[in-house]
């Protein structure tokens, strides 16, 4: 069971903002081979979701209020690291996501930009897709949407 965390930008230590960017470097950059810009200057608006076992760093989500991203609530960079993933971590950093939108946005609908091979991960979290497949930075994506 993950420990998790919630906190704003300015809230992040040094050490949290340095783990959680070399997380997500580590899976979307060097495992998923995939050069993108990652500091992007979203993370000064998100929430940051992070997700901890035994005091490291394992997985992240950041979450968006309605049109700080997309005109829905959002949440996106969801990274697990790869040799965590068997311990379903996935579900609980997305539980622990949605539950933000809702206790700090008073949100129930949430849009992500989903990479198409997770389709099913999402979808047995409650959402579900809404137009075609596109391409972003390289890698195929689809737009999905849960509505409690």
């Amino acid at each position: 069971m993950l420990e998790i965390s919630i906190k704003k930008f300015k809230e992040l230590t040094t050490e949290q903002l340095y783990d959680l960017l070399q997380l997500r470097s580590e899976v979307f950059v060097v495992e998923q081979d995939c050069v993108y810009q990652d500091i992007d200057g979203k993370d000064q608006k998100a929430l940051h979701i992070l997700g901890y076992k035994n005091e490291k760093l394992v997985a992240y989500t950041r979450v968006f209020k309605p049109k700080d991203y997309f005109k829905e609530a959002s949440i996106g960079r969801v990274v697990v690291q790869e040799k965590e993933r068997q311990y379903k971590f996935g579900f609980e950093i997305m539980n622990a996501s949605i539950g933000a939108i809702k206790t700090y946005y008073n949100e129930t609908t949430i849009k992500i930009s989903a990479q198409t091979y997770l389709k099913r991960f999402y979808n047995n979290l409650g959402f579900s897709e809404m137009g075609s497949e596109y391409l972003e930075d390289g890698i195929p994506h689809i737009a999905m949407l849960y509505t409690l």
